[in-house]
């Protein structure tokens, strides 16, 4: 799985003209899966982002982790993360089918509200806009293959 994680003080995405999902303070995520990734994968990728300490303590210092500042997730499927860009039409046959892509997106997000996170969603394979204000700026890369 891949996921990049854009520490915001706001962001919001709008389906067919509507905000469907929108957080102040918190991350918004862009989250891709592969083919191979499973379960166990997707359990360890929302700890891992859960626990991530890049938010500003008293000294200013990237110190806090996002529970320490009462934040929310925004998270969003992006199959793109997957692209095969060695031509100029970038090709997708890297990203997992949605069979196996949707379910662990809505597991993601599932683990992220066990753990007691505010989670605000797209809509898996709609047409999106999403907007943020990155804070920072942090944007950070999580690349379950290179764990």
């Amino acid at each position: 799985m891949k996921a990049v994680v854009t520490r915001v003080t706001s962001a919001s995405v709008t389906i067919e003209g509507t905000i469907r999902g929108r957080i102040e303070n918190g991350f918004l995520v862009l989250l891709g899966v592969g083919p191979e990734d499973t379960e166990e994968i997707c359990d360890h990728l929302a700890e891992k982002v859960a626990h991530v300490r890049v938010f500003s303590d008293d000294a200013g210092k990237m110190n806090k982790s996002i529970d320490q500042v009462d934040g929310a997730f925004l998270v969003i499927s992006q199959f793109t993360l997957y692209a095969d860009l060695k031509k100029r039409r970038p090709g997708f046959s890297h990203a997992a089918r949605p069979e196996l892509a949707e379910p662990l997106y809505e597991r993601f997000m599932a683990d992220l509200r066990a753990k007691g996170f505010h989670v605000e969603h797209g809509e898996f394979g709609a047409e999106m806009q999403v907007a943020s204000v990155n804070d920072g700026p942090v944007t950070l890369l999580f690349d379950t293959d290179e764990v």
